[in-house]
């Protein structure tokens, strides 16, 4: 196996090194029907090969996971405007003393939210903490990487907390009209960039051995759905979905109303769990899975 792989390098390695020569021997930069259809921006940005495009956003960072042995993650969502306590009060004391409504009622609200921020943080430590028991036990293929989308916020949070704890962790960051700038926390050898939000959620599901969601907006609550549909439906296995926050669910998606009119089932409303602390969420996750992250998919019990 290892002399397969340095012959993979090296192929790599030529290529690479041909297409530098080409670029050091005055091929035009414009599009050119004589330039290799790999280095060809213009050929692979066309319509006709979206489908490509599509292969490379599922290779890229698959490939880059299995190298580092990562199989098994904690996926984390959440908004991405939540701030940590002392960030909240001291943007509110600043509005506070220049005396800006607006500012202070934004700031009250970060404040009111930050405790999220924190959850999050402490959670991913404690993600990570697992881990490195698991690593010095001598069972690598137990730990847990925390992946969230890579942003600022709850992302942040738990980025944040993984890499204080000293573990990697992923962000699967998202090309937006306002770009969205990963956050530093993220392992950069880990830190992916998506085109495709379909591309995205798939890998955010891939290696997912439990969904821990913080309250937030479109974006988490799309992110939410999609997962709770392909456990309803069956198209993915069940994992444990945590809800942080019961209040903002209860007030968010009045999910007795979506049973009480039979839009769904009774069953339905236990795909999922709700707490309001980081401890709670440990909890529900020993509870499914008795301690012990499952098995990747295909591996013998």
């Amino acid at each position: 196996m290892e002399n397969i792989q340095h012959l993979n390098e090296r192929r790599l390695a030529d290529a690479w090194a041909e297409l530098q020569a080409q670029a050091n021997n005055g091929t035009p930069l414009q599009a050119d029907a004589y330039r290799l259809a790999f280095a060809d921006p213009e050929f692979l940005l066309r319509r006709e090969t979206r489908g490509l495009r599509f292969q490379l956003e599922m290779l890229k960072p698959d490939l880059a996971q299995q190298a580092l042995g990562i199989e098994n993650t904690i996926v984390v969502f959440g908004s991405a405007r939540f701030r940590e306590t002392s960030e909240a009060q001291a943007m509110l004391d600043q509005a506070q003393a220049a005396g800006d409504a607006q500012a202070i009622d934004r700031a009250k609200k970060l404040l009111r939210n930050a405790p999220y921020y924190d959850q999050a943080r402490e959670f991913a430590r404690t993600v990570a903490r697992y881990s490195a028991r698991c690593e010095q036990a001598g069972m690598p293929e137990d730990r847990l990487f925390i992946c969230t989308g890579g942003g600022p916020g709850i992302m942040e949070a738990a980025n944040r907390g993984a890499f204080e704890a000293g573990a990697r962790s992923i962000g699967l960051n998202v090309t937006l009209p306002h770009e969205q700038e990963p956050n530093p926390f993220i392992s950069p050898e880990l830190a992916f960039r998506f085109r495709y939000f379909a591309l995205r959620k798939m890998h955010f599901l891939l290696r997912a051995r439990a969904l821990v969601a913080f309250p937030g907006g479109y974006g988490t609550l799309d992110e939410l759905f999609e997962v709770l549909t392909l456990v309803q439906t069956g198209k993915m296995a069940r994992i444990p979905i945590v809800l942080v926050g019961r209040e903002f669910w209860r007030r968010a998606v009045d999910f007795d109303y979506l049973v009480e009119e039979g839009f769904i089932s009774a069953q339905d409303v236990r795909l999922f769990t709700c707490v309001d602390a980081a401890e709670e969420i440990v909890a529900v996750l020993e509870a499914f899975y008795g301690g012990k992250p499952p098995a990747p998919e295909g591996a013998q019990e």
